[in-house]
Parts: structure tokens; C-alpha cells; sequence
């Protein structure tokens, strides 16, 4: 029930920061079949991370799953998931900010 209040609790804190600031931050997940999602990465924009994603990507499954590009943020992951507010408690301090090709 505590990580649940805390999750919520940072999604209402997210969400204030966007309205008050109007500063918006995107938040990209990878996912690993029975394990919960993790957060690899953040961004200034929706359409940065969709590039990103576009570019780590080397191929996607018939079964949906994919095969993204070594040295990205999703090299151990088999899918990804992003949203515009945290899904998880993770801190955000600690991943990646704006990765792009050129980092690697």
C-alpha cells in the first residue's frame, strides 16, 4: 500500500509541476517478460523520444517483442512503453536525459 500512495503521490506532484511550469518531461520504459518496467530514459519532448525509439529499433517481432540497437537505453529490453508522467517510483536523476545516437 506504500508504494502504491508514493506512486500516486509522485504522479500528482508530476502533473502540478507540468500544470504550474508548463515544463513537460517524457518518460520511456523498458520491459523485460516477467519483470516489471524500468525506467532507461527521459525527455524534453514526445517527439525526441519517438526518434530515439525509432532508432534503437532494429527490428520488431511478429510476436510485437523487438530487437533495439546495442549501446542504446534499450539493449537489454525485448518492448518499451512511454508516457508523459512517471509510471513507477523510479527516480528520474538517474537515467539518461535526451539520449540521442551520438552518445554512444
Amino acid at each position: 500500500m506504500r508504494a502504491y500512495q508514493h506512486t500516486r503521490n509522485l504522479l500528482t506532484f508530476w502533473r502540478s509541476l507540468r500544470t504550474v511550469t508548463g515544463v513537460a518531461m517524457f518518460f520511456l520504459y523498458g520491459i523485460k517478460p516477467g519483470t516489471p518496467r524500468k525506467l532507461v530514459a527521459t525527455f524534453d519532448t514526445e517527439a525526441q523520444l519517438l526518434a530515439y525509439v525509432g532508432w534503437a529499433t532494429l527490428r520488431t517481432n511478429p510476436d510485437t517483442t523487438r530487437n533495439f540497437e546495442q549501446g542504446s537505453a534499450l539493449a537489454s529490453y525485448r518492448s518499451c512503453e512511454h508516457a508523459p508522467h512517471p509510471l513507477t517510483a523510479e527516480d528520474a536523476e538517474q537515467v539518461l536525459h535526451n539520449p540521442s545516437p551520438s552518445m554512444l
